[in-house]
């Protein structure tokens, strides 16, 4: 979940590892720090606190110059945040410094057996643990840097993304990884180093992402050498072209990544089904389905796995599978999945979805499931992610980057995959005639300009926002394809405002959370027109007769539920599966006007990490 920068190359490091730093903000800002190395000397700054702490403290204390060095910003793993447990880490002799993103798993055994060879510290850290590891084998067995670390990660038990220099060996830096992501940024005559590309993409087009159990020796004016860690095998590197491009990382005018990324959507959803949508020709085009539609038909069910807001776009597909291709889903916690010995078989297909495509338990799932001879299928958004080539087959969502760590944009455009997949499978099956076909292809073709109407509430949003943002409590209630819309809406005021807020099914209400209800207790109810609409109508009379306060997302023309609630919020009319994409957005605007009026970061919302990449 920890963001690492590297650069080796002609330029000064440091402004580039800066600059770097504060793009990967997002996977953690517990902490952070740097090491440069100008020849001479290692010049090492880290504090607690966001990277500007950081800027600020490095223009007092240290000089900048050097044309080598590495940077880290924390999520907080291995001991509590504070300015000795930030990276980087130095070994006892002082010689080798690391950056580290992952855990450590076995570090206590090692460290127990590090502190009998003499060797002290001075971090909670496992990561330090790893250097002075790397430093025993290099001095016992005198070893060159690069073979000491692959030793040293042989005995590792855990996950990682490294960046380890000696300063002895001042031309290079060894990098490896296992579980966590690495990006290498190809230059001319240079090197970056980054947990994905955004730091270095105004430098380099070019990049190798690591594989897992793989690491590279980087040298000035040298080629990368890379090879398995535990085979010693050199592996020819496949140089990938990236696509991403700086405007898609910087803010845009907007006071948040957030609000931005809210009102990227309907770009976002028409890039997704941007040359897969044919209405005109009635077809549906993904390569991933149509290459694989034997499996799929023949699939006795589909099980999706995922986390956080993943897990709600995956609740949201169960709702539409089920009912327009009359396929069987389950949907699982991708970190409850792994660990109860679940039932699966050659005739399953596995659904994993996740954002970043570097999920820690999202990816283990998917292991799991491989090795029982199961079909995996995978959704992402970043192209060459791990889970993209841990997978079968996949269809990517067109979300473009996504920096606020509450998911906003990938939600709806992960829903809009899922969407096509449906429709798609419910036309093969038969499950759904050539009318109805295409009479969904069309109304999905408008949902961006819907979005966009929906977006056009945001002042009134506010405006509620600005009534409710002292709630202690919030009840969100949601039926049928919206309910999973409830949980969403909950998780993200939890996310970013730390308000308390719970999702519930609108008529399990009566079953236990209608004991919360009173006159302080604001209830956020999902009431289309489309479906349940009669029976969620009297879910809010009972609220109402016990004084809740109401906020209803309605359909547009809305009367009865008007005249009910306390406040109504207005999407324009749909079907009912793609009503999801509509009912979101004013719930994502509320979360976001709260927080920024109780003056939360909005973007780095305590505790949390964009990137999940440890268990």
């Amino acid at each position: 979940m920890c963001g690492i920068v590297g650069y080796i190359g002609h330029r000064e490091a440091y402004p580039i590892i800066i600059k770097g730093l504060q793009r990967l903000e997002y996977r953690g800002y517990d902490s952070a720090g740097i090491a440069l190395y100008d020849g001479n000397a290692i010049k090492l700054s880290k504090t607690k606190g966001k990277v500007s702490d950081l800027k600020n403290k490095i223009e007092n204390e240290i000089s900048t110059d050097g044309t080598l060095g590495i940077g880290h910003t924390r999520w907080a793993t291995h001991g509590v945040p504070n300015d000795v447990n930030s990276h980087p880490h130095y070994s006892n002799s002082g010689d080798l410094v690391i950056i580290h993103n992952g855990i450590i798993e076995n570090y206590d055994s090692l460290k127990k057996e590090l502190i009998k060879r003499g060797y002290t510290f001075h971090s909670d850290t496992d990561t330090e643990v790893l250097v002075n590891l790397i430093e025993e084998v290099q001095k016992n067995d005198n070893l060159k840097l690069g073979k000491a670390v692959q030793v040293a990660l042989n005995q590792v038990v855990g996950a990682y993304a490294i960046a380890v220099f000696d300063k002895n060996k001042p031309n290079e830096i060894v990098v490896a990884k296992l579980g966590s992501p690495l990006a290498i940024g190809i230059g001319d005559d240079e090197f970056f180093i980054a947990s994905d590309a955004s730091p270095f993409i105004e430098y380099t087009k070019n990049a190798i992402y690591l594989e897992d159990e793989e690491m590279a020796i980087i040298r000035r004016g040298k080629k990368i050498k890379v090879r398995k860690i535990k085979n010693d095998v050199l592996v020819d590197p496949y140089v990938q072209e990236l696509q991403l491009n700086l405007e898609q990382i910087e803010k845009g005018g907007y006071d948040h990544f957030m609000l931005k990324e809210i009102y990227e959507q309907p770009s976002a959803i028409l890039d997704t089904f941007r040359g897969r949508l044919l209405s005109n020709e009635g077809m549906i085009k993904l390569a991933g389905v149509e290459d694989n539609m034997k499996k799929f038909l023949a699939a006795d069910r589909i099980i999706i796995v995922a986390c956080g807001t993943s897990w709600h776009a995956g609740l949201v597909a169960e709702y539409i599978f089920e009912d327009l291709a009359r396929i069987p889903v389950e949907v699982e916690y991708a970190s409850e999945f792994r660990y109860r010995n679940p039932v699966i078989t050659e005739k399953d297909i596995v659904i994993a979805i996740s954002q970043s495509g570097e999920t820690a338990d999202t990816l283990a799932a998917i292991k799991l499931a491989k090795s029982k001879g199961a079909f995996v299928f995978g959704v992402c958004n970043v192209v060459g992610s791990t889970i993209a080539r841990e997978t079968d087959a996949g269809a990517y969502t067109h979300a473009g980057p996504e920096i606020g760590v509450a998911s906003t944009k990938a939600f709806t455009t992960q829903i809009t995959v899922l969407t096509l997949m449906a429709l798609r499978l419910a036309r093969a099956k038969g499950t759904m005639s050539s009318s109805e076909f295409r009479h969904h292809l069309i109304e999905l073709e408008t949902i961006p300009g819907k979005v966009e109407e929906a977006l056009k509430s945001d002042a009134y949003v506010k405006t509620v926002a600005e009534i409710y943002k002292d709630s202690k409590n919030c009840l969100y209630l949601g039926r049928g394809f919206n309910f999973p819309v409830a949980l969403e809406g909950a998780l993200k005021l939890k996310e970013i405002s730390y308000i308390h807020a719970e999702g519930y099914p609108a008529a399990e209400m009566k079953h236990g959370p209608i004991a919360l209800i009173d006159e302080h207790m604001p209830v956020i109810v999902i009431a289309t027109k489309m479906g349940h609409y009669d029976k969620v109508v009297s879910n809010i009379q009972e609220i109402k007769a016990r004084k809740g306060k109401i906020i209803g997302i309605v359909t547009k023309g809305d009367t009865s539920v008007k005249e009910l609630a306390d406040h109504v919020i207005e999407v324009p009319e749909t079907l009912e599966c793609l009503t999801p994409l509509l009912t979101t957005i004013p719930l994502q605007l509320l979360s976001y006007h709260i927080a920024v009026m109780l003056e939360k970061n909005v973007d780095q919302p305590r505790n949390l990490a964009k990137s999940v990449t440890v268990e």
